[in-house]
């Protein structure tokens, strides 16, 4: 479950990335990023607000928000599916509905209309269709009224391994994405079917990036 006020927990794991290949990629990438801009400028004096980062616990993050007088619950997300799914195929043993259900009791616990934001980065990319339909549900309930999501997807549709990035912010329209490695996306996604798994949300923005990256906004 995701921690709370800027202390979150990292996820006890088997070693990251199962499913995936950990090599090293230099330095890491610093870049603007629309949607991080889009999603902070929607938040604009509202006051006090609670997100949700799933970018897992990073100082960089914790320290930006907070000092915009918002609290902060973070987590690893990408870890805690390999945590609850295994190193041999995570995408494959997410059909265990065992599994499934331990996955959402553990990280998708929150409250009805308490939270303002969330930071969803990479991770909804590594979910398999059922699990990332009964994820987004359960963050459309999480979410208040004019809430803000922000995901990414990798805009390679033939890609059979796509990278996975830590996401730290520098301010409010650059982040700095570290590799972690590369795995395989459980699907692809086009533009038609972003705006289906959000279809019950008010909007969704799409900006398509240099660098593959396609940046999403959703509105709630």
């Amino acid at each position: 479950m995701l921690g709370s006020s800027g202390s979150a927990r990292s996820t006890p794991g088997r070693g990251f990335p199962p499913g995936g290949r950990a090599l090293s990629y230099g330095p890491p990438i610093t870049r603007q990023s629309n949607g991080l801009d889009q999603f902070f400028t929607g938040l604009q004096d509202r006051g006090s607000l609670a997100l949700l980062d799933f970018a897992g616990a990073s100082q960089e993050n914790v320290s930006f928000i907070t000092s915009m007088g918002h609290r902060l619950s973070s987590e690893d997300f990408v870890r805690a599916i390999d945590h609850t799914f295994g190193n041999d195929n995570p995408v494959e043993n997410q059909s265990d509905p065992r599994l499934v259900d331990e996955f959402v009791s553990e990280n998708l616990s929150f409250h009805p209309d308490s939270a303002d934001g969330a930071l969803v980065w990479d991770a909804f990319q590594f979910l398999s269709p059922h699990l990332l339909q009964l994820t987004v549900d359960r963050l459309f309930e999480t979410l208040r009224h004019d809430a803000y999501l922000l995901a990414f997807f990798n805009a390679d549709e033939k890609a059979r391994e796509i990278p996975v990035y830590n996401y730290r912010i520098t301010d409010q329209k650059t982040i700095t994405l570290s590799h972690r490695g590369f795995r395989q996306a459980a699907q692809f996604f086009n533009n038609r079917a972003i705006e289906k798994l959000f279809h019950r949300f008010r909007s969704v923005k799409f900006f398509l990036a240099k660098d593959s990256l396609r940046e999403i906004i959703v509105r709630r």
